[in-house]
């Protein structure tokens, strides 16, 4: 039971005497179980107090800098905003610079400025790149700590890592829709937005490693380079449908779900599973409409948080070691929308 208190403030936290703190710390017995929890819990609250006292009026200016489509940057947004009083008593504030496509240089270009302007963290969505990598390595050695949001960069010097696993999200798509799909001899169509994101390529990745080791006889279809936008999705689908008069089922990887659907209503052909990412102003009005069969879903606003909360460790504003911990996958379904989520 380690810690850095003096006996007598653990004994007034606690509401005991000095001498049953000292036998606890001590380890020599004679004290209710009950009492044993009180001490512990009186360090526990010290702790926190402690953290509260180093963060009271300290302010901490994040950069969120992210390639993805509108409407996850403004859901990733709204999802910070929200956790923003949780936060206290340390002070966020945020600026952002947000693309739906681009080059590698312009995200480098963007990093670099940062590192030269100052920061106290960075929460990064972006392609794995090599010049990429070498950006979080010069915003690391400028005492700025980055953050991976969603799509990782483990091979780079970032700090952590959050969002969800998403190898075992492609693989429970995978179930889910071999579930649905049954004994139909039908084609999946995977939908990617860039393969040069880690997070969509192992969500891609978990989900054929699940198709070939359990349903072998699924034929597969991919497209890809669509940044998720819908006027190149919806191309790049009508050609998969022109070329594939099997695909039946479709497994979203990098969104752009209406597009997808307007590309089946416009060819007459029937989509009878769908399985999106994300609760975002689309996704939800689809699944409402029965149009989307499932979204795996993970909390954004815990996400942002836990980010907030890394980058505050990494300048030991806040205790306890730093790890990466992927978000539980939800499966959601019309009838179980969680109230965060909710418009």
């Amino acid at each position: 039971m380690a810690h850095p208190y003096p006996v007598r403030e653990i004994a007034r936290q606690a509401g005991v005497s000095e001498a049953t703190v000292d036998r606890v710390l001590n380890q020599r017995g004679g004290v209710r179980p009950s009492t044993v929890n009180d001490i512990q819990q009186a360090i526990a609250d010290l702790d926190r107090q402690r953290s509260q006292l180093r963060l009271n009026g300290r302010v901490f200016m994040i950069d969120i800098v992210m390639q993805t489509p509108d409407r996850f940057s403004s859901a990733v947004k709204t999802a910070l905003e929200q956790e923003l009083p949780s936060l206290r008593p340390a002070v966020v504030r945020s600026r952002f610079d947000f693309r739906e496509k681009g080059h590698v240089r312009d995200i480098v270009r963007v990093l670099d400025t940062i590192a030269r302007r100052g920061s106290r963290g960075v929460i990064l969505k972006a392609p794995e790149a090599p010049e990429v990598n070498a950006a979080v390595l010069r915003l690391s050695e400028a005492g700025i700590p980055v953050v991976t949001l969603v799509s990782d960069l483990p091979f780079s010097k970032r700090v952590a890592y959050v969002g969800m696993d998403n190898r075992s999200a492609g693989a429970t798509a995978a179930y889910l829709i071999n579930q649905w799909l049954g004994e139909r001899d039908s084609r999946v169509l995977g939908a990617l937005s860039r393969t040069v994101c880690r997070g969509e390529e192992e969500r891609e990745i978990g989900f054929r490693s699940a198709i070939r080791e359990r349903w072998p006889h699924r034929a597969l279809m991919e497209i890809t380079d669509s940044d998720g936008l819908d006027t190149s999705v919806y191309r790049l689908v009508l050609g998969a449908l022109d070329r594939h008069t099997d695909i039946e089922a479709v497994y979203s990887i990098g969104g752009g779900n209406r597009a997808i659907l307007d590309a089946f209503d416009a060819r007459r052909r029937p989509c009878r599973v769908f399985i999106a990412h994300d609760l975002d102003r689309d996704n939800r009005e689809l699944l409402e409409a029965g149009r989307l069969s499932a979204v795996l879903y993970h909390d954004l606003r815990r996400d942002m948080h836990r980010a907030c909360q890394i980058i505050m460790q990494a300048h030991g504003a806040l205790d306890g070691p730093i790890v990466t911990s992927p978000a539980p996958i939800q499966v959601i379904t019309p009838f179980n929308v969680p109230p965060e989520a909710a418009p």
